[in-house]
């Protein structure tokens, strides 16, 4: 367990309608596996579209047909008293790197009590570290992952 103040909000929320089925059941764990390894100090998961079970602190989005903004205003409002700063994690993204997240954290600066409009972006170069994967179909998925291609089936 990390002490940085920084919670995660892993976005699991949609509907997977490209994917054809609930592509967090397949997804998920992996992503919140490689989010622990950052320095987090602990994450919330977002669902929505459908009921699963998660290793992580959930929080069910039932207005999450809106829209991404909708789940991640959800995320926001499930974090405890003492996050003081929330970095943001598509749950379909299974080979993020744990240490784009580590980068991102170093990087964070507290928002000023009017808000963050006066802060400039930042780029945090990541491009060394991969890609972190956006699963929108079956054949998108890393083959480590596929069930169905198992050998032992």
């Amino acid at each position: 367990m990390s002490d940085t103040g920084v919670w995660a909000v892993v976005l699991a929320a949609g509907a997977s309608s490209r994917f054809g089925s609930p592509k967090q059941r397949l997804l998920l764990e992996p992503v919140l596996e490689r989010v622990r390894r950052s320095s987090v100090d602990d994450l919330v998961v977002v669902l929505g579209a459908h009921a699963l079970e998660t290793s992580g602190r959930a929080v069910q989005c039932r207005d999450w047909r809106r829209g991404p903004g909708v789940s991640l205003r959800c995320g926001l409002a499930a974090l405890p008293p003492e996050a003081k700063a929330a970095v943001v994690v598509l749950g379909d993204g299974p080979d993020l790197a744990p240490e784009a997240i580590d980068r991102v954290i170093e990087r964070w600066r507290a928002v000023p009590d009017d808000g963050g409009r006066r802060l400039d972006a930042v780029l945090v170069p990541c491009d060394d570290l991969g890609p972190p994967g956006d699963v929108d179909s079956a054949d998108d998925v890393p083959d480590r992952l596929k069930p169905w291609s198992s050998p032992n089936l």
